[in-house]
């Protein structure tokens, strides 16, 4: 039996918004790698295992790179936090609040005092 969702996702003119768009997973997948996130990825899951290994209580709560993922798994650059205060803290940059905006990690850029 031919449907109208066959034939519309053949003519390949469906919009990412309709219920007939079907992800195209293999291009998003060379999409992230050419990005670099696969990478990030691995080290994140790495950080986790290692603190899992040390013995550490990891259930329910997020491992933090210190100094962000470029600085490396070492244990100085680790530490387990909760999710809350690890996903508000700030990013690489600036003073804004939010690592998606970019914000500083840390207290002190919770009440805009610089480091």
């Amino acid at each position: 039996m031919y449907s109208f969702i066959e034939e519309i996702q053949e003519e390949k003119e469906v919009m990412p918004s309709s219920k007939a768009y079907v992800r195209d997973l293999k291009q998003e997948q060379k999409t992230a790698r050419a990005r670099g996130e696969t990478k990030k990825r691995a080290k994140r899951n790495a950080a986790r295992a290692k603190m899992k290994e040390a013995g550490v209580a990891v259930a329910g709560k997020d491992v933090d790179h210190k100094n962000g993922i470029e600085g490396g798994n070492g244990k100085n650059n680790l530490r387990v936090r909760d999710v809350k205060s690890n996903r508000s803290a700030g990013g690489k940059k600036g003073n804004r609040a939010g690592k998606s905006a970019g914000g500083k990690k840390g207290m002190a850029s919770r009440w805009g005092k610089s480091k």
